[in-house]
């Protein structure tokens, strides 16, 4: 039986009535868990799979985020570095990336956002990158639901925008690809570089 938001809510709010057991903690911890996972699923939100998963060097990874007046999922392939120079190397500067490995880096969001200033309706986009020593050209794209290569100039036309960025060094190595949700914003790190992508309505 498929369950209400209000159903999980009441259950997490009985199980908080309970006390500070461990167990208690954990239940509601799950709970808050599947409500998230409901929540995605009612708003239409999931990655795009093409082929199997099982024995992929670059796992296919899920960030659910929050933004003001709506809810995000960003789906991508994480590379790990594994020994390789990374940036200028392995990703060379000056050229079209997918921003990670395999499917096409998709961002999927149930209200209006801007993604690093581009104004963006609710629906699902891709997202590709131009890395730079100093700067980061970011591409919004209309076409999520592809192999994230080739980017030829039949993808190239789909764009929706673009915006700049400006990359910094990580605390330490950062060996598998990772997005995350800081401060309102999408960060990227891998290898010894980050980048953040603003966030909001």
């Amino acid at each position: 039986m498929k369950r209400s938001s209000a159903w999980y809510l009441a259950v997490l709010l009985v199980a908080g009535c309970g006390g500070g057991s461990e167990a208690g903690e954990a239940e509601m911890a799950e709970t808050a868990e599947a409500m998230d996972e409901m929540e995605m699923a009612d708003a239409g939100l999931a990655c795009v799979v093409m082929g199997d998963l099982a024995g992929r060097q670059s796992p296919l990874q899920e960030l659910s985020f929050s933004y003001d007046g709506g809810e995000g999922l960003l789906c991508y392939g994480a590379p790990s570095a594994r020994e390789r120079v990374v940036m200028g190397e392995l990703v060379p500067y000056g050229a079209v990336w997918r921003l990670g490995a395999n499917e096409a880096t998709a961002l999927h969001l149930s209200a209006a956002a801007t993604v690093g200033g581009v104004a963006l309706e609710p629906g699902s986009y891709s997202l590709y990158a131009t890395p730079g020593e100093m700067e980061w050209t970011f591409h919004v794209n209309s076409e999520y639901d592809r192999w994230g290569i080739p980017i030829d100039e039949a993808v190239q036309s789909t764009e929706v925008g673009s915006f700049m960025a400006t990359p910094s060094a990580t605390a330490e190595m950062v060996e598998m690809m990772t997005f995350e949700q800081v401060d309102g914003a999408l960060r990227f790190s891998w290898e010894n570089t980050q980048v953040d992508i603003s966030l909001g309505m």
